[in-house]
């Protein structure tokens, strides 16, 4: 096969999707995506387990959820067909848009083209429903709409916290979903630095670990869907400084890594989606400290460079069920004590920190497969023991630092990762803090 099929024809209206009559009118009309209408012409059709494979063979009567997470696939339809025959495609984990899905249409025609095109579907979420008319048209797409009501993190807000000021603190500062930090709310928990924060249940977090006044601390402080830090929550798990963590599976979290003093360890522990944090899974990658952690794809984490006994750039990957993956070669400047954060809806961005020599202001991007960019030159003022997170679903915040004494500037990060300038600090200027979102 060879050449695009371009033409799709669907009838649209203020986000419906119209169901038209043999004469043209209107008959139904259902918000977009898995609507009303879809559901309608999905009847009776047998819907498969996940494919995930490059390629397979539709059967006529089937629905198949399409899983491109790994790999593109490339779909042959039956060599016949009668009148009447439907197939529907739906992309299980939105990302037709990274690796999308080619239709073979094994001899027959689409939508009145011959088989010397593909037929290519590359929108993240798109559901297709093709019915078999006859020999001149062939295979026809009665639907193929964009599913536009996946959840939505628009209006997520973020929140810094703890840190050392000159001091162990444990006050917070709300940012808004618009990128704007308040003024210090008073603390609530064991002060205490070098711990780490991630998002779980869609719209609450946690700050977890750290190095309180007196040792290593492994104690927990759960945020409201309204930014209210709660009391402590007893130590599970191996108590340690110097940790990150991110989310995953999209509503849930781990924590990763970090340093027992003495030791450097890659153990980890979950969160569950209620916020509680499961012992202590055994390490998998180099043993650090001081690293970053980010969500990616929507679903998946990534930790990243951190000191092993020397700064490293090596990064490990979290699956969509919180298996942390081997060590991945580092691209970028090694460097500990640097910051990360999502942006973009489905990338992350690592940034700021220590080279071993100075401190640096350099990011690198993550791609929403999880791949890190090489160093893009910094923005804003370089410093290290910052903290960051993601604000109003796709945007990103690096906040506060601890070079050449305390601070408090931030920098926003766009929904396309490029960094801001300076704006200038509000609250308690302190490093050694954690940050996460919530909503």
């Amino acid at each position: 096969m060879s050449g695009i099929i371009g033409s799709k024809i669907n009838i649209r209206g203020s986000g419906k999707i119209a169901k038209l009559g043999t004469d043209g009118q209107v008959l139904t009309s259902a918000g977009a995506g898995l609507s009303a209408a879809f559901e309608d012409l999905a009847a009776g059709i047998s819907w498969q387990a996940v494919e995930t494979g490059a390629t397979m063979t539709a059967v006529a009567g089937n629905g198949y959820w399409i899983d491109t997470t790994s790999n593109a696939c490339t779909i042959t339809l039956p060599a016949s067909a009668s009148n009447g025959d439907t197939i529907i495609f739906a992309d299980y984990a939105r990302n037709w848009g990274t690796n999308g899905i080619v239709i073979d249409s094994n001899g027959l025609n689409y939508q009145g083209d011959d088989d010397t095109f593909d037929v290519e579907y590359t929108t993240n979420g798109q559901a297709v429903k093709i019915v078999y008319s006859d020999a001149t048209k062939g295979w026809i797409p009665i639907t193929d709409e964009v599913v536009v009501d996946a959840p939505s993190k628009t209006g997520l807000n973020g929140i810094f916290g703890f840190g050392n000021s000159g001091s162990l603190v444990s006050i917070t500062n709300l940012v808004s979903n618009t990128g704007v930090v308040a003024t210090d709310t008073s603390g609530v928990g064991t002060a205490r630095e070098s711990l780490a924060a991630t998002q779980y249940g869609e719209d609450k977090g946690i700050f977890g670990f750290g190095e309180d006044a007196s040792a290593v601390s492994g104690v927990t402080n759960l945020v409201s869907n309204t930014g209210v830090v709660a009391t402590d929550v007893s130590a599970v798990g191996t108590a340690r400084y110097g940790p990150a963590a991110c989310s995953y599976g999209e509503d849930k979290g781990i924590f990763g890594f970090g340093n027992t003093k003495p030791t450097k360890v890659s153990t980890s522990n979950l969160v569950s989606n209620t916020g509680v944090v499961a012992t202590d899974t055994s390490g998998v990658g180099t043993a650090r400290y001081l690293l970053a952690a980010c969500e990616y794809g929507d679903d998946k984490g990534i930790f990243g460079y951190g000191d092993s006994g020397s700064n490293v750039s090596l990064t490990n990957l979290v699956s969509n069920t919180g298996v942390v993956a081997t060590d991945t070669t580092g691209v970028g400047t090694a460097r500990n004590n640097l910051a990360a954060c999502s942006y973009g809806g489905d990338k992350g961005i690592f940034g700021y920190g220590n080279d071993g020599t100075t401190a640096v202001s350099t990011t690198n991007l993550v791609s929403n497969t999880g791949v890190v960019a090489t160093d893009t030159t910094g923005v804003g003022t370089a410093r290290y023991a910052l903290a960051a997170c993601e604000y109003d679903g796709d945007k990103g915040i690096f906040g506060f630092k601890s070079s050449g004494g305390v601070g408090a500037m931030t920098n926003l990060v766009s929904n396309t990762g490029v960094v801001a300038t300076d704006t200038t600090g509000v609250g308690t200027a302190r490093g050694y803090l954690a940050a996460c979102s919530y909503n």
